[in-house]
């Protein structure tokens, strides 16, 4: 890059994301393209002046570098009087460069500066609302930026506006469930964009071990970058567990999904794609000259490539639901990549060769600095000096000590700290069902339960005594038996990867230790279920058969954020089961969940009878006093939605 476009860099490349917002606490996300001295602001309502006035200190501030023009800014602030509840917060953030001798500079500009499209109209600064009770949130998952449907959050963005007069009908969060990004499907064009960001901000470099090419530089320079990856993925075809799954007449590699052809690899394509998906002003950096393809590669480009447009045409008004919004996150398996630790073989197979090993770890070093960071920055004080030891090592040569990269993914794969809970009322536990999983004593082959014992128990003893909680699980708890079965089948055959058969049912012991926990006499009165992952929304009511009238069990998903089930699948999918698995079926009693009667509710506008809605968008769910539910809704991204119809409003 010439020193006339390093120069030309905006400061903030991406954010600022509000992460988590308490009465004496915020975070924020924010990547800028040097090392940004902050003062923040904050305001009561629409006051001129603000009550809160502070640089921000080493201590509030966490910056990992990790390219030579971009520095991460982990931001952590505790007021020293408790912010207002039920309030309009106004908050602002100047942001100056470092001079040589360390001190800021002189030339500080505020968000409407340097971010304008994060104001609402007529605004001077963005602002959040902390609720003292839980009345209304958001929630959704699988966000994947070439899908034909429009962006969820862009219809974030639009609540947000139109609650704007009135405070006390906007959202108090958004918990996002799963699939934030898409690490093991990503566009053509998405793959060009993070290439040229990459070069653009000079993302450092890593080794790889295991591969046909020899580090990252060589990966974007390689003839199967594009659309043929599956090539570049681990060879042994010695190991059966690797080709064990056929897609199409052609054997699959470990990395399983139909769509892996762009499979990120490297850590910097990971943190590229964060700020790409996150951040309009990471666009006008990067060219998008389509790269040499053949015929048939660069008709997928191009049909990509509109797709794309869409997605980055609505990526100001994202970007300003998530500077409003506490936003929440955990990670599903496209965080990382398809059927992430879906059975015991997969993670032995997966975790014995250093290049699928490295992949995994990629994605989750990205998860843990841009999404699980801002959850619960407490449960990373441990894990952080290794990265900024890492991030350290890289800046003489722009390569990543391998070492210290390897290292510090071992100790990600053992972390058990990526699940939280937030201290809300109610209480949201939100759960990690992707690593402490309940391995097959059976078969490797099977799938694994979704938790082990262990976080099974710390699950229970979490909501124990607890009147109302609201429970964060990617994949619903409760979920639509027909697929379940369908599964099942596939897993009997030996083929779980075929159709992703990892459900809570899955796996006997696992069903059985949660289905118990229902059932416990110290249990919540009241659960609300919130899930996603499966592309399609519907809710239900779930009691006890021997005791109805506790707990009061809402499972709701919403999902997904931007994608879709095929249509016409999901009709006859959605038709089938309604047939087979009504309320009063006497299949049910051949289900795991026999204790439980599960009554769907009708979407409205919908025929009768039919439960499931199949539009991308996003869930709301509004809450009584005791926790309860008394409006679920699933917005469309474009217009319009639906309300899930309680049984006794059923057409």
């Amino acid at each position: 890059m010439s020193e006339r476009s390093l120069q030309s860099l905006p400061p903030v490349l991406a954010g600022p994301i509000l992460r988590h917002a308490t009465f004496n606490r915020v975070t924020f996300w924010l990547v800028g393209s040097c090392s940004l001295a902050l003062r923040m602001c904050l305001y009561r309502d629409d006051a001129d002046e603000p009550w809160f006035d502070r640089v921000l200190t080493e201590k509030e501030v966490t910056r990992v570098r990790f390219g030579a023009s971009a520095y991460l800014h982990l931001i952590d602030v505790e007021t020293d009087d408790a912010l207002p509840a039920n309030t309009r917060i106004g908050y602002d953030l100047g942001v100056s460069g470092f001079e040589s001798d360390g001190n800021a500079s002189s030339d500080e500009s505020w968000i409407r500066e340097w971010a304008p499209h994060l104001c609402m109209p007529g605004a001077q600064r963005p602002d959040f609302v902390i609720r003292e009770k839980l009345d209304r949130l958001l929630h959704g998952s699988c966000r994947r930026p070439h899908s034909a449907a429009a962006d969820g959050l862009v219809r974030v963005d639009e609540t947000l506006v139109d609650t704007r007069a009135d405070i006390t009908k906007r959202p108090a969060l958004m918990l996002m469930t799963g699939d934030q990004i898409y690490a093991d499907d990503v566009a053509g064009p998405m793959l060009r964009a993070i290439h040229s960001l990459i070069d653009c901000l000079g993302l450092y470099e890593e080794v790889i071990s295991g591969s046909s090419v020899s580090d990252s530089k060589a990966l974007r320079a390689s003839p199967d970058t594009y659309f043929h990856r599956e090539k570049l993925l681990p060879d042994i075809s010695s190991n059966a567990a690797l080709l064990e799954r056929f897609f199409g007449g052609v054997k699959k590699p470990v990395f399983t999904t139909a769509n892996a052809h762009n499979h990120l690899i490297a850590l910097n394509e990971v943190m590229a794609m964060y700020l790409l998906v996150w951040s309009p002003v990471c666009w006008r950096l990067v060219t998008m000259e389509q790269p040499t393809l053949s015929a048939e590669d660069a008709t997928a480009y191009q049909q990509q490539q509109a797709a794309i447009d869409d997605f980055v045409a609505g990526l100001p008004q994202a970007a300003r639901a998530l500077a409003h919004l506490p936003s929440y996150m955990i990670f599903d398996d496209h965080d990382v990549t398809d059927d992430w630790n879906l059975s015991a073989l997969w993670e032995s197979t997966t975790y014995e060769h250093p290049f699928s090993r490295r992949i995994v770890g990629n994605a989750l070093i990205a998860y843990l600095l841009c999404q699980g960071w801002g959850n619960n920055p407490d449960a990373f004080d441990e894990i952080m000096p290794a990265i900024r030891e890492l991030a350290a090592s890289a800046e003489q040569g722009a390569l990543y000590d391998q070492t210290g990269q390897d290292q510090l993914i071992d100790t990600l794969l053992q972390f058990q700290n990526w699940h939280y809970n937030l201290q809300t009322s109610p209480r949201i536990v939100v759960l990690d069902t992707r690593t402490r999983r309940w391995r097959s004593e059976l078969n490797r082959a099977r799938p694994s339960g979704l938790l082990d014992w262990e976080a099974l128990t710390e699950f229970q003893q979490d909501i124990m005594g607890e009147k109302s909680v609201i429970v964060v699980s990617p994949a619903p708890m409760f979920g639509v038996k027909l697929i379940e079965a369908i599964q099942s089948v596939f897993t009997f055959i030996g083929k779980p990867l075929v159709v992703d058969a990892e459900n809570w049912m899955a796996h006997r012991g696992a069903a059985n230790v949660l289905l118990n926990i229902f059932g416990h006499s110290r249990t919540p009165e009241t659960f609300v279920i919130l899930s996603g992952d499966v592309h399609y929304s519907f809710a239900y009511d779930v009691r006890l058969r021997h005791r109805p009238d506790r707990p009061r069990i809402w499972q709701i998903t919403s999902s997904g954020i931007k994608n879709e089930f095929p249509p016409t699948l999901m009709e006859w999918l959605d038709r089938i089961n309604r047939w087979l698995y009504a309320p009063w079926s006497p299949l049910n009693w051949f289900t795991k969940r026999r204790r439980m009667r599960v009554t769907p509710r009708e979407p409205e506008g919908r025929d009768a009878g039919e439960r499931l809605w199949n539009n991308a968008g996003i869930g709301m769910v509004e809450l009584d006093e005791e926790g309860a539910p008394t409006n679920i809704e699933q917005r469309n991204s474009r217009s319009g939605g639906t309300r899930f119809l309680k049984p006794d409003q059923h057409q």
